[in-house]
């Protein structure tokens, strides 16, 4: 019994010595920082967990929208998709508008902010923009970080329709690394968000994380674009909290959908989480094989081939706060994700 309980303190005294040397746990492993590095030349503002990029939000006008853009598992892993910005070989080049992680809307008024781009003609069709105006705050911290921004969303006439105020928490959690965005908008005219397919918070991820096609796809290489069926490398899985799997979640309703894959052999999970308190909670999952990965609670019509209708309206003067939670993670288990759901509502 003696020699158990002198084992027991000889334990307990080498654990303590490894908590304080290892700055508040036990293994050595400490909280990293999560700061911002402001680059205004470049139009952007980096965010670092430690000296690692975790992601940036960047805000030129060619955007037509902020987007965060790479986006960076563990191990400096890129889950976001390159082209147009920075392509990479053997990219898909469809779609120039879905870039990083963003948020906009395919139907407001009759004008389309979803599709807008440098790339299209924009006398097709009547587009809308989402300036960017500034920086309100950034404050760092020991294992989270908080952005504010603001934005106004225009009319094709250059009418200032929406004024929008987005809070970005930008958390890591061991291996789970978190991004949270609580965006405000105003309405500063009667505004229709009439039920659309496109929209609202949406990630373009890498072609490592899309499913099989067995239809040729055009994608980007040095000697230019090359149209190929190419599916070797694609791993790409959805699963939803409804038990859900594969293509066929697109169209469905949950509180969470995770995809997985493995991208130059790393594991890799990304899942949004919606929050109960957002209109039309739970949304419909506008999730596509081809890297598309997006949440609409605004389509209601669309979705369910017209058994319901929403058509979501605000009145001049008054706001609605749309909240959403992104993991990238190197695996989420589905009991894991329902820990992140319920912690996120309380936000």
């Amino acid at each position: 019994m003696k020699a158990d309980k002198k084992l027991v303190r000889k334990t307990i005294f080498l654990v303590s010595i490894l908590f304080v040397a290892g700055g508040g746990s036990a293994f050595g492993q400490t909280t990293p920082d999560v700061k911002f590095v402001k680059k205004p030349a470049l139009h952007k503002i980096d965010i670092l967990i430690g000296n690692e990029l975790f992601t940036s939000l960047m805000y030129a006008d060619s955007l037509k929208k902020a987007v965060l853009y790479p986006v960076n598992a563990p191990g400096n892993v890129t889950v976001t998709r390159g082209w147009p910005i920075v392509p990479k070989v053997g990219e898909q080049i469809d779609h120039p508008h879905q870039i990083g992680v963003w948020f906009n809307y395919g139907d407001i008024n009759g004008a389309d902010y979803w599709n807008n781009s440098t790339k299209i003609d924009i006398n097709a069709k009547s587009y809308g923009t989402v300036k960017f105006n500034k920086i309100l705050s950034a404050k760092g911290g020991k294992g989270k970080a908080e952005l504010i921004t603001s934005s106004t969303w225009y009319n094709p006439g250059g009418k200032a329709m929406l004024e929008e105020v987005s809070t970005y928490i930008f958390a890591v959690n061991g291996k789970d690394r978190i991004i949270d965005r609580h965006t405000s908008l105003k309405a500063l005219s009667d505004v229709s968000f009439k039920d659309n397919k496109e929209g609202l918070f949406a990630i373009r991820v890498a072609r490592e994380m899309e499913y099989p096609s067995a239809k040729p796809v055009k994608i980007y290489t040095p000697e230019g674009i090359k149209s190929v069926t190419q599916n070797e490398k694609l791993s790409g899985k959805y699963e939803s909290s409804s038990g859900v799997t594969g293509e066929e979640v697109f169209g469905t309703r949950s509180k969470w959908l995770k995809l997985t894959g493995s991208i130059d052999n790393n594991s890799v999970a990304v899942a949004i989480i919606d929050h109960p308190e957002n209109v039309g909670y739970p949304g419909f999952w506008m999730a596509r094989g081809y890297g598309l990965f997006a949440i609409n609670p605004l389509g209601a019509e669309v979705y369910t081939n017209g058994k319901e209708k929403l058509n979501f309206s605000l009145g001049k003067g008054k706001t609605v706060v749309f909240k959403h939670r992104l993991v990238i993670s190197n695996a989420i288990e589905n009991s894991r994700l329902e820990q992140l759901s319920d912690s996120f509502k309380t936000q």
